[in-house]
């Protein structure tokens, strides 16, 4: 019984650290995209004030 227990917390320790790892490489990505279109973005949003 105290085996299945242990298991049990085992388990849900694993998935809290497989969605941190996620969170972590979707973070990442999201760093990575917005500093590659840093330059495009901003001259949308000039273009949009400037109409406005």
């Amino acid at each position: 019984m105290i085996e299945l227990l242990n298991r049990i917390r085992n388990e849900k320790g694993q998935g809290m650290a497989e969605y941190a790892l996620i969170l972590v490489l979707v973070s990442i990505a999201a760093i990575a995209a917005l500093t590659a279109l840093g330059g495009s973005i901003t001259d949308v949003f000039n273009r949009i004030v400037a109409t406005l």
